[in-house]
């Protein structure tokens, strides 16, 4: 049975301070425990910025000022396939918060190669550090 691909928006969330704030999945979701950068699925009609912003605010409280294309990541774990719409969030309004119970953490550019991502995430890992 064919599978449909799941389309996310997510965030590089830049602070003042250049560090990148990261989540963790929780450990009862798909690829539990990771981190991961935030955001969630794109709903019908929706662009993928709208749905970034809007995904930002319901799981961190923040709401996106300036952000920038960074990549698009098309993966299959075998048993989910996602796209990835990805943009840098340069300025936000607000101070994140794990609203949906998830942990959360900054992030030094230098740190997140030692950490463990879903491997749609890898891509990104490389193109944010090359940019």
């Amino acid at each position: 049975m064919p599978t449909t691909e799941v389309r996310v928006a997510a965030g590089v969330i830049e602070g003042a301070d250049g560090r990148v704030l990261l989540t963790q999945r929780l450990q009862n979701a798909h690829q539990g425990g990771k981190w991961e950068f935030p955001g969630g699925k794109i709903e019908a009609g929706e662009e993928a910025e709208q749905a970034l912003s809007r995904e930002l605010f319901e799981e961190l409280g923040i709401r996106p000022t300036q952000v920038r294309e960074l990549i698009e990541v098309a993966h299959d774990y075998g048993d989910k396939q996602v796209r990835l719409f990805v943009y840098v969030v340069e300025s936000f309004d607000g101070q994140p918060e794990g609203r949906e119970g998830q942990p959360m953490a900054w992030f030094t550019p230098a740190q997140l190669s030692g950490l463990d991502f879903p491997a749609a995430n890898v891509p990104i890992l490389a193109a944010y550090l090359s940019d």
